[in-house]
């Protein structure tokens, strides 16, 4: 586990904690000096336990986690973050490693990047999911965008805090790409929307005809928010088009 000389510089508290794990040094070391230079202020784990450890000291606000690891490996790694945390996660994978993508998806993953790394794609996906966790902004004149709360089923969204809410009122851990997710349906209610339209307004980036991970993200959100996710109701199947939010006409 190691940290920069400046990690803890009081002179730069706006800067966006970005933590790199990953078993090989010269991997943390480019990551790290690469997003340093971009502004961020980075810190570095060689496993899963360091990572643990590191998080304990100094929360993060993005973290790039390395599927293959001696040891522990990167998916129980999300699975532990995932118990008690939403911070935004992107996963490292080897480019023909699609199980493993899709297992981190279904287990809460925010996103995903092939080794080796674009550094400047890197970027762009880290950006990318901390203004997806980023809280909602005031709200607006009519007309502009929805804000408050909105009922999902038995639980509710809250739009300002980024927050899932059982019927008890116990919060229900989201990560940011789900809350996007919801954030879409809850704009479009009643629509029924492609997955280039949900693709595209809640992730991001550019459709591609083989991209399942809309289906692998709304079918772990059907788990948190319908009463029986084998029959959903609250967001549906529209057979041979996409998914709609709202009651049946």
């Amino acid at each position: 586990m190691s940290r920069p000389p400046g990690a803890q510089d009081a002179r730069h508290p706006d800067r966006k904690h970005v933590v790199i794990c990953d078993d090989e040094e010269d991997v943390r070391e480019m990551l790290s000096e690469y997003l340093e230079r971009r502004g961020f202020r980075a810190s570095t784990a060689a496993d899963a336990a360091g990572l643990r450890d590191l998080l304990e000291e100094d929360p993060a606000d993005a973290i790039i986690l390395d599927i293959n690891m001696p040891g522990e490996d990167g998916l129980s790694a999300l699975r532990g973050l995932r118990a008690g945390s939403d911070v935004p996660v992107i996963m490292l994978t080897a480019t023909a490693e699609v199980v493993d993508r899709i297992l981190g998806l279904e287990m809460g993953a925010d996103d995903y990047l092939g080794k080796p790394v674009d550094l400047r794609e890197l970027e762009a996906r880290i950006k990318t999911v901390m203004r997806r966790k980023a809280p909602a902004a005031e709200p607006a004149a009519e007309g502009g965008p929805l804000t408050g709360r909105v009922p999902f089923g038995p639980c509710t969204l809250d739009l300002e805090s980024a927050t899932l809410h059982g019927a008890d009122g116990e919060e229900i851990p989201i990560t940011a790409m789900e809350f996007s997710l919801l954030k879409v349906f809850a704009e479009n209610r009643g629509r029924v929307l492609n997955r280039d339209q949900l693709l595209e307004q809640a992730h991001d980036r550019s459709w591609d005809p083989f991209d399942r991970s809309i289906d692998i993200r709304i079918s772990r959100l059907r788990r948190k928010i319908e009463p029986n996710a084998s029959k959903p109701e609250v967001i549906r199947t529209v057979r041979g088009i996409g998914y709609v939010f709202g009651e049946r006409r």
